[in-house]
């Protein structure tokens, strides 16, 4: 059994910034924004008999809560290896409206699949010694934007692998607006306002217009209820609102963009492994029927919540098998509402049935 791990370092306190991006004079206990008082060549087909319906619960994915079900792979592609269409350690996952999935994993490597895990074309991100992306995202344009983590900026690609470096965002470390410490993810709002998060010394976002200019931040690192742990993953809802899985403080945040200031509008999740409660969120995706899906990095399982934040579905344990997770660290939905789960230390993708 694979015990619970932390990818969050302990952290010291932190100067708060205002949403302009000037130092405060003193740490706050609370960050500024306005909030309420409330809390991923090879593919192996299974088929529905045979290995999968000889199968335990448990190894199918059931879970002590009551509430978690034997979820069934219809797909398993990828293991672990450097050839094309293999995975080492993959770390972050997006799809675009072709169906085409984009993978990095821990060699710097951005490979393209189709969604029967089949692959289509790769390349290499600039630079890796320092560090590799921890986060992908589609822009409004069909361009990929990469986190490149370690080396604080977000850059842009065309689905076919060339770099648009003009439209490169940070790209220095530091704590002035449009600087970056460690970039978690990027999102593109439908207005077209570009959202990164960052963790290190200090734990925030920022957001840009569609062409790259700083336009406001907010956070810093903490606990409380306005501040982030590690902004693992950023998502847009229909309505434009974002949601970040805020990994290491274990819960889940919806924030309303439009206001002067940005405004928390509720807030879910706690430590633990029961329904509703969440271990290092990492993978944050809509399921087709608009209910959210959430990977979850410590518990190695995926849980399904409602938008108010109610536990509906928990699928996955420990292990190798199919339907077992090893520290998932994305998720992603395809047109068909098939989910694909970036199983990271297995160096795989399963994908189960909408």
């Amino acid at each position: 059994m694979l015990s619970p791990v932390s990818p969050c370092s302990s952290v010291s306190s932190r100067q708060p910034l205002t949403s302009s991006g000037s130092p405060g004079a003193t740490a706050a206990p609370r960050c500024a924004w306005n909030s309420p008082t409330l809390g991923r060549r090879d593919a192996v087909r299974l088929g529905m008999g045979g290995l999968l319906s000889a199968m335990t619960p448990s190894l199918l994915g059931c879970h002590a809560s009551g509430l978690s079900v034997g979820k069934r792979p219809d797909l398993i592609w990828s293991k672990r290896g450097l050839s094309e269409g293999r995975l080492t350690k993959p770390r972050a996952m997006a799809i675009d409206r072709q169906d085409q999935i984009f993978v990095v994993d821990m060699t710097g490597r951005i490979q393209v699949f189709d969604r029967q895990g089949q692959y289509l074309r790769g390349w290499r991100t600039p630079e890796i010694a320092s560090g590799r992306p921890t986060g992908l995202g589609i822009a409004n344009d069909g361009s990929l934007m990469v986190a490149d983590t370690h080396y604080f900026r977000v850059l842009f690609y065309t689905p076919e692998g060339q770099l648009q470096a003009d439209r490169t965002i940070g790209g220095t470390y530091g704590t002035a607006p449009a600087e970056f410490h460690f970039v978690t993810d990027v999102v593109q709002a439908p207005s077209g306002r570009i959202l990164a998060g960052q963790y290190g010394e200090l734990d925030q976002i920022q957001e840009f217009t569609d062409q790259g200019r700083f336009v406001r931040r907010w956070g810093q690192q903490g606990s409380q209820l306005d501040c982030f742990a590690r902004p693992q993953t950023l998502l847009i809802d229909p309505q434009g609102l974002l949601w970040v899985a805020d990994a290491c403080n274990h819960r889940i945040l919806q924030f309303e963009l439009e206001s002067a200031s940005p405004k928390l509008i509720r807030h879910f999740g706690s430590p633990g492994d029961q329904p509703g409660q969440l271990r290092y969120p990492y993978g944050l995706a809509w399921a087709k029927d608009g209910t959210l899906l959430v990977a979850e990095f410590g518990n190695h399982r995926v849980q399904r919540f409602s938008t108010a934040g109610e536990s509906l579905e928990i699928w996955g344990a420990p292990g190798a098998g199919p339907g077992q997770f090893s520290s998932p660290w994305a998720l992603a939905v395809d047109s068909t509402g098939a989910i694909h789960v970036l199983d990271t230390l297995n160096h795989r993708v399963q994908r189960f049935p909408a």
